[in-house]
């Protein structure tokens, strides 16, 4: 499968290759193709799954209250994580020297720090500056890209 998927690539590198040598681009490709799916999913959670709704849970003396879109973000989250290590792992950074275990705890931990990064970003945007969550979603991811791509590159699968 990951050589189909290079393959696929391979056809359209020659358009790309002024701006990346092939390793950036399969990261760009990849990654752009799970952000966009990330952001699809996170429409469809949040619009129509959960409704836009705020969830209350008691759990004895506890209360919780959550939201809709932070559903939605742990969702699409927990489903971008397995999709971009598969794709990383196998399709981008082939030539790392590091064990398979060595490589998903690097990046459970790099993916974990985008994400924080990508929820308080997301929660200012909704919160404090009163944007629609789709479009922040969008807006926190799409600035988180280029911190991943730095982790990933230089601590992940070095």
């Amino acid at each position: 499968m990951a050589n189909l998927i290079r393959s696929i690539l391979d056809i359209f590198y020659p358009l790309f290759r002024r701006f990346f040598d092939r390793q950036t681009y399969y990261y760009a490709a990849c990654g752009g193709g799970n952000l966009v799916l990330s952001w699809l999913l996170f429409f469809i959670f949040y619009q129509f799954v959960f409704a836009k709704r705020i969830f209350q849970f008691n759990l004895g003396k506890l209360h919780y209250v959550i939201s809709a879109y932070t559903l939605s973000s742990i969702i699409c989250f927990i489903m971008a994580f397995v999709i971009g290590f598969v794709l990383n792992k196998f399709v981008v950074f082939t030539q790392s020297n590091l064990g398979s275990s060595t490589q998903f705890i690097r990046y459970s931990m790099s993916a974990v720090l985008t994400w924080l990064g990508n929820y308080l970003l997301l929660k200012t945007l909704i919160e404090g500056f009163g944007f629609f969550p789709s479009i922040a979603n969008v807006l926190s991811s799409g600035a988180m890209v280029l911190v991943a791509y730095l982790m990933q590159r230089n601590f992940t699968f070095k």
